[in-house]
């Protein structure tokens, strides 16, 4: 990153994203349009929005009453999942303001780290962002799995096990990334989603408000001791960040056309009061519902009828398979841009075999890894509190304090370092959290175990 070195001044002159809008024409809309395999500068924010809502209103949104509520109650259940949801949308809505320095755009967070913080910082946040997302891919791989398997159990009393389905959901996200290569490409498919999301979130809810009111002998007590309260409420803590954001915000804005930064925070938009509602909806409901007694999947505690729960995973499965491309679209982009030929078109044969070799590869790797470590939300969340809270919290002050410089306001420099210090300690101790669960549960499971 040779640019490091740029003097301060014109850093400072840079965008100013909290005491004005950003003024992209001056700041770089007009410069040179940086080197990708994938589109650049094409999608609505429209688009943009529906395919947020869509992404984060995935399958794992099962999960979230027994990661996020059980742990914390109700009162502080409900109160971190407001403050949460608040900074982060806040976080984000800072980040997109650097989407342009100094007539330089960055369509990666690699890139800003790098030119900002050296070459050294370059890598260590290539690596962590692409940590959480070939892990984060692994989970939506056991969860496409334990969502077939989920409807292979309501029509058999003797299910097969758990890593075919694996095979089978591995499968399917390599055809569907080989034959939607890139974010823009998901255009088409975003309608589709929308309705299966919707769809499924509508039977859902109708289920858990019918179980809620039958279910007379929930109790919402939080088990363990002291300790274990403790960091079992981190855990929570770093659940709730991953359902909120995901660390790839510049890669997703690349794909945006012009105004690039207003269009990304009215995506954002979307995304945290849509897509919002709807998952936060969803988990306080199966809370309530089922009290600390909630699965870790949902579907597992609804009373039926027999063909919602059907339905249910089936559309979990479906919708899986558009919603988890846009979490490991960086990674295709990144090996695609090194090993397709550019001056050739996207779809072109060469091109073809080229992806075909390199999405074979990459789903063939996360789906042997998932079946052998059947419990692989324990190490999302590990990947979470280590690096995705750093990446999504702690990065973009550094940044703003970066860019700013001297003409910092001492209220803004205080704002700032709060929010680095403070969730440089979360992710300290939420990572303490994680390790302590995956310690547990390697002692409960083994190596291709049938869950």
């Amino acid at each position: 990153m040779e640019r490091e070195g740029r003097s301060m001044s014109n850093m400072e002159a840079a965008l100013s994203v909290e005491l004005s809008p950003v003024m992209e024409g001056q700041l770089g809309e007009y410069g040179p349009t940086p080197t990708s395999a994938h589109t650049i500068d094409h999608d609505s924010w429209q688009q943009v929005g529906l395919m947020l809502i869509t992404s984060f209103n995935c399958g794992w949104i099962l999960s979230f009453s027994n990661l996020m509520l059980v742990p914390l109650g109700w009162a502080w259940g409900v109160l971190c999942l407001c403050i949460v949801g608040l900074i982060t949308a806040y976080a984000n809505w800072l980040l997109a303001g650097f989407h342009f320095i100094n007539g330089q755009r960055f369509i990666r967070y690699r890139d800003l780290i790098g030119f900002l913080y050296g070459r050294k910082m370059y890598y260590i946040t290539w690596v962590s962002q692409y940590l959480i997302l070939v892990l984060g891919n692994m989970g939506f791989i056991l969860l496409g799995g334990k969502a077939l398997k989920e409807i292979n159990s309501a029509f058999s009393d003797s299910p097969i096990r758990l890593q075919y389905f694996i095979i089978i959901t591995g499968a399917t996200y390599f055809l569907f990334a080989f034959f939607v290569p890139t974010l823009s490409a998901m255009r088409n498919w975003l309608i589709i989603s929308a309705v299966v999301t919707f769809g499924y979130i509508i039977v859902l809810v109708v289920v858990l408000v019918k179980d809620g009111k039958s279910n007379t002998s929930r109790d919402y007590q939080i088990s363990g001791n002291t300790v274990e309260k403790i960091f079992n409420g981190f855990g929570a803590i770093s659940a709730i960040i991953v359902c909120n954001t995901s660390g790839l915000l510049l890669e997703i804005q690349s794909t945006l056309r012009k105004p690039a930064v207003t269009n990304m925070r009215k995506a954002l938009g979307m995304q945290y009061t849509i897509g919002l509602v709807s998952y936060y909806g969803v988990s306080v409901l199966g809370y309530w519902a089922y009290g600390s007694m909630v699965s870790d999947y949902l579907p597992r505690n609804l009373s039926g009828p027999e063909w919602a729960k059907v339905l249910i995973n089936a559309t979990v499965f479906l919708q899986s398979v558009v919603s988890q491309h846009m979490f490991v679209v960086p990674v295709h982009e990144t090996l695609d841009t090194k090993f397709l030929k550019l001056n050739e078109g996207t779809y072109s044969v060469e091109n073809c075999k080229r992806r075909l070799v390199l999405r074979a590869a990459l789903f063939s790797l996360n789906t042997v890894i998932t079946a052998a470590f059947p419990f692989m939300g324990d190490f999302i969340n590990f990947l979470g509190s280590f690096a995705l809270i750093p990446i999504t919290f702690v990065f973009p002050s550094a940044i703003y304090l970066k860019v700013k410089g001297k003409g910092t306001r001492i209220e803004q420099k205080m704002w700032h370092m709060t929010i680095i210090v403070v969730f440089s300690i979360l992710a300290v101790l939420t990572t303490i959290s994680a390790v302590r669960l995956i310690v547990d549960n390697v002692k409960t499971y083994h190596f291709f175990a049938d869950t």
